[in-house]
């Protein structure tokens, strides 16, 4: 596939170097190439990649291979339609000179330069409001930067009013003090959050009313901020597993089997075909867990506490059931690279498919309250929209995107674990209001439930590891009788993993949309860089263009139906 696209873009820049590196395409331009590049890459009608997935930076400051440059950005973009992926690379000679802003081309650029900025100090010019976003305004430093303490703490003793941001928005939208005295009104500044019931975490929203319609919108995340890639970098490559638990952790299992896929994509390692149909089942099941949580919640929002009961009883029973298929309730660390932590208990199948069948009584029942209720679409419909191209531009992956009418999921466009053999289909909006988000991930459980199902008949027998001792821990009768098993035992515990040198990006479709996971490696058993790109990280940088012109009491409902999870936005 990636052959292609390999073929095109080489033949439409031949002055510019490719390679491959596991599925993605990596151009090397310099900094003056960059705009002209990326402006290219998008709008030349053979290419297309319109979806900006991350942005991020490397600090070669001790790497074993010494660079010209100390730091590097890398473009992460995708070609929706054919499914192409493309890194762009480009060395920065001066951070404080740094690079030329695309936000004014991509909307996800907006937050992704602002992180890049705030955690590695790379100035981008002309960017409409270059300021820290994960670290708190009064910070020092910049904490991905190598010679940055990881014991250094710092805390933030005075909260920013956030003003001046709120004014340059009413600004960029056209209404300065004359507008407002033009239409006769008084503009009110309301903040909600960061600790408040309706932003469902630690959140501000910061906007601007005229009455219940809300002007301009900012906000502020970072308040669960725990220096996720920091401290990826003092861990070795399964120590870093139970990190991944805690990004959204209404889907925890997710996150470990993503980041467990990216090592082994790079390793080349093809775990067993048991260890696949389990972490497809697993995948599936955490699913369906982490969209009762979203619409339970949402329903909420709107007053419909019923709704929220016949959901949520269904997640919260299941909890004991996961304990026992995983040995914990919500953060298991159950995987392991080159296979799982152990298998299922005997008798799964029976528990599971009870499981299953009260999880489609309780949405069946939640679905006849909402499907002709008057109230809910006069709530939902035609509120908060977000078109299909303003989707792509801010980054919108999974069923957030898939509800503006954009059918891209990584199951069914580039397909692992043999997920192109199962029968189900991708649910698809058509307005991307707050309904077809409501909707969208009503018809995903059930085709999450089918392919549960499908998986459960055809899962083998056999091992859920490999038998390779470079990567995964010999039995403990081994450990116990021979010198050979404890030395290996305490050289894969102790020394980690060992990951050949290079660099790439691997990703998975998650709860929430396209989890990625870009690694730098030097060789050694704990990652030089790990760079999380987050689905709800760019579902929240376009939440201002979903509220502006809408009341206050839909951006509430919809902040509930982007389902923004703490600890995946903020890491």
């Amino acid at each position: 596939m990636n052959e292609t696209a390999l073929e095109k873009i080489a033949v439409l820049f031949p002055e510019i170097t490719c390679s491959q590196s596991v599925d993605a395409v990596v151009m090397n331009v310099t900094p003056d190439q960059v705009k002209e590049t990326l402006t290219r890459l998008k709008t030349y009608p053979d290419l297309n990649f319109s979806l900006l997935l991350d942005i991020t930076a490397i600090d070669y400051l001790e790497y074993h291979e010494k660079r010209a440059d100390r730091f590097a950005v890398v473009y992460t973009l995708r070609n929706w339609q054919k499914n192409w992926l493309l890194q762009v690379r480009t060395p920065v000679n001066d951070p404080e000179i740094g690079l030329p802003s695309i936000a004014g081309l991509y909307g996800s650029a907006d937050w992704a330069e602002r992180e890049v900025y705030d955690q590695y100090g790379i100035n981008f010019s002309d960017h409409p409001d270059l300021r820290r976003i994960l670290n708190h305004w009064q910070f020092v430093g910049h904490p991905l930067r190598k010679d940055y303490d990881i014991k250094q703490g710092q805390v933030c003793y005075e909260t920013d009013s956030m003003e001046k941001e709120i004014r340059a928005r009413l600004q960029a939208k056209g209404v300065d003090e004359s507008t407002v005295k033009d239409i006769n009104t008084e503009l009110m500044f309301l903040n909600l959050g960061p600790s408040h019931p309706a932003t469902h975490g630690a959140i501000r929203i910061m906007a601007a009313l005229d009455g219940e319609t809300i002007m301009a919108n900012v906000n502020e995340i970072g308040y669960l901020h725990r220096g996720f890639e920091k401290t990826a970098e003092c861990r070795t490559y399964n120590q870093v597993i139970p990190l991944t638990d805690r990004l959204n952790y209404c889907s925890a299992l997710m996150n470990n089997i993503a980041y467990v896929k990216a090592v082994e994509s790079w390793l080349g390692l093809e775990v067993t075909d048991r260890t696949k149909f389990m972490r497809v089942i697993l995948s599936e099941f955490f699913r369906v867990q982490d969209h009762l949580v979203c619409i339970a919640a949402n329903l909420v929002d709107m007053g419909g506490l019923t709704n929220y009961w016949y959901l949520y009883n269904e997640k919260e029973a299941s909890y004991d059931f996961i304990s026992r298929l995983t040995g914990a309730r919500l953060t298991s660390s159950f995987t392991r690279i080159g296979g799982m932590y152990r298998d299922f208990h005997e008798g799964w199948q029976e528990d599971m498919e009870l499981q299953l069948k009260a999880i489609e009584k309780g949405v069946s029942d939640s679905l006849k309250l909402i499907l002709q209720n008057r109230i809910v679409h006069e709530r939902t419909q035609g509120v908060c929209v977000m078109p299909a191209e303003t989707a792509l531009s801010y980054g919108f992956t999974g069923p957030n995107l898939r509800a503006s009418g954009v059918a891209f999921d990584l199951r069914k466009d580039n397909p692992y674990y043999h997920y192109e053999s199962y029968d189900f289909s991708v649910p698809i909006g058509s307005q991307g209001d707050i309904y077809d988000r409501i909707m969208v991930r009503f018809e995903e459980i059930f085709e999450s439930i089918s392919i549960i199902r499908q998986a459960m008949k055809l899962i083998p027998q056999g091992p859920v590891f490999v038998d390779d001792r470079r990567y995964t821990l010999p039995s403990k009768q081994e450990v116990y009788t021979k010198i050979e098993g404890l030395a290996n035992h305490f050289k894969l515990i102790f020394d980690g993993i060992k990951v050949p040198p290079g660099e790439w990006y691997d990703s998975y479709e998650a709860a929430n949309g396209e989890l990625g996971f870009h690694f730098v490696s030097d060789g050694s058993g704990t990652p030089y860089k790990l760079k999380v790109r987050p689905p709800c990280f760019y579902a929240m940088s376009g939440f201002h263009e979903m509220v502006e012109g809408q009341m206050i009491a839909d951006a509430i409902i919809n902040l509930g139906s982007i389902n923004i999870i703490g600890g995946e936005l903020d890491r």
